[in-house]
């Protein structure tokens, strides 16, 4: 079942989507909610703006009512009467709006409270009423009417106040219900996108410790990588050039091994030849041609151990894979191979600080022991006369670490990258008369590798001279003593 689009770019695209979903969702519920509260504010202001604007009109149509009535019941002129007539259509006018509001109950019995008294005063009013007491008793009616008008204004406040309250609350609600969704939604987001990063540097992670198990020289391991069409089609590209670069090493290697015995018989010839000459076998020689003879001598002879070092360690590299797994004490190995280097490192004064922890290891002793005695005649041959060797074993995080650090000049910057390349060779003046055929570092990491581990050189540190190495197993091949 494919989990993975054709290309990155589509899936980036996906990812994107996936984690911008809950939050386009989560805001546009909130618009929703905010679009609803406002319509419903508005709608609430208007009314409440109109029947508060009516209500004032009514309230000041009242009192010009009363003011009128007065005035013709203490002046008793028809024209004052016509006068009334044109206050009381308007006021008609003003209750006939305030009634087509939304209005509450309250409001409603208030308002025909207050047509009802206008119209019995106005129809005692329309009778001209001559009693003085029946005056009186009318004017303080119309009174009554504005007190009942006012009232009806206090009363729409009081219920736009509790509208306003009503709105309000509603708001803290909204924003209540808004906030806890809100938050869960983001938490979601935040969740589908930590979940599609993993997903989407899962292939660029395989990809990039493909790289990085090819740049240590493991070509042992298919390189496989799940993902986007694209970065498959990579990772095959990868799998083609480390399967190229297995092919290379056998061809190199097989190159070496042919002429390691090409050169052993010219090579035997000539130390032959040498010996003949230096014995006087072919007759006397002078001082100055027995100096050079003595020179082919000796570099026929370093050279012989050069081919037999090196065809030993193609014999090494060939058995490479055929490890003969035994319980290992690696701290008795340790120790072993220091005691069999003990005489070089004092004939220049160097000595050994050892903190080894005991572990026995399930593996191939005498390919463990190359890796340390390259590691230490490393050591001693790159430190100081009367230098320190500190060695450290121990387990750490799963893993058995041996660590071995020297007092020398330590490796060069620009030699850190090539230290485990085949015959490398360093250009630097301060190790120009250090020897060495540049096999057994890559020697020794190859070794590391078939045992599932690892052979590195550590950063240099400001106050810790010298070359600092770590030869790391995995926790799985070993039993903790």
């Amino acid at each position: 079942m494919r989990l993975y689009p054709k290309t990155f770019s589509r899936l980036l695209l996906i990812v994107f989507l996936l984690a911008v979903l809950p939050v386009a969702v989560a805001l546009l519920r909130a618009n929703q909610s905010i679009h609803g509260l406002a319509e419903q504010s508005r709608n609430a202001v208007a009314q409440a703006t109109r029947a508060t604007r009516v209500n004032l009109q009514m309230v000041e149509q009242t009192l010009k009512l009363e003011r009128v009535a007065r005035q013709f019941l203490i002046l008793t002129d028809a024209r004052l009467l016509d006068d009334y007539l044109t206050v009381r259509s308007s006021f008609k006018d003003s209750t006939s709006e305030l009634a087509l509001l939304p209005l509450e109950e309250k409001q409603l019995e208030q308002l025909n409270r207050v047509i009802e008294q206008e119209e019995n005063l106005y129809a005692r009013l329309a009778q001209q009423p001559r009693a003085q007491a029946e005056r009186i008793e009318l004017a303080e009616g119309y009174t009554a009417l504005s007190a009942t008008a006012n009232g009806l204004l206090e009363l729409s406040r009081a219920l736009a106040e509790k509208e306003v309250g009503k709105l309000t609350e509603q708001s803290q609600q909204l924003e209540q219900n808004l906030l806890r969704p809100l938050w869960l939604l983001i938490s979601l987001g935040a969740l589908i996108a930590m979940s599609a990063l993993w997903v989407v540097t899962r292939p660029i992670r395989a990809l990039e410790a493909a790289i990085r198990t090819l740049g240590s020289g493991n070509l042992e391991h298919k390189i496989a990588v799940q993902g986007p069409t694209d970065l498959v089609r990579l990772g095959e590209q990868l799998d083609w050039l480390r399967k190229r670069l297995r092919e290379l090493e056998e061809q190199k290697a097989r190159f070496l091994r042919h002429v390691s015995h090409e050169l052993k018989t010219p090579l035997t010839a000539l130390r032959e030849g040498a010996a003949l000459l230096h014995d006087g076998t072919v007759g006397a020689i002078t001082p100055q041609q027995q100096e050079i003879v003595d020179i082919l001598s000796a570099k026929s002879l370093e050279l012989q151990r050069l081919i037999e070092k090196l065809l030993r360690s193609q014999q090494t590299l060939g058995g490479v894979d055929r490890l003969k797994r035994e319980p290992v004490d690696l701290t008795c190995l340790v120790q072993d191979v220091i005691a069999a280097h003990q005489l070089s490192a004092q004939a220049r004064e160097i000595q050994f600080n050892l903190v080894l922890k005991p572990v026995t290891l399930i593996a191939d002793q005498e390919k463990l022991s190359t890796i340390v005695d390259n590691l230490i005649s490393n050591a001693i041959k790159h430190s100081p006369t009367g230098g320190m060797i500190f060695a450290t074993l121990a387990v750490h995080r799963n893993r058995v670490v041996f660590d071995i650090r020297d007092h020398g000049t330590g490796v060069p910057e620009a030699d850190r990258e090539r230290i485990f390349d085949w015959f490398f060779q360093s250009e630097d003046k301060a190790l120009a008369g250090v020897g060495g055929s540049g096999l057994g570092l890559p020697i020794a990491r190859e070794l590391a590798h078939a045992h599932q581990g690892s052979l590195e050189l550590l950063p240099a540190v400001p106050d810790q001279p010298g070359a600092h190495f770590r030869l790391s197993l995995p926790m799985s091949r070993l039993r903790e003593v």
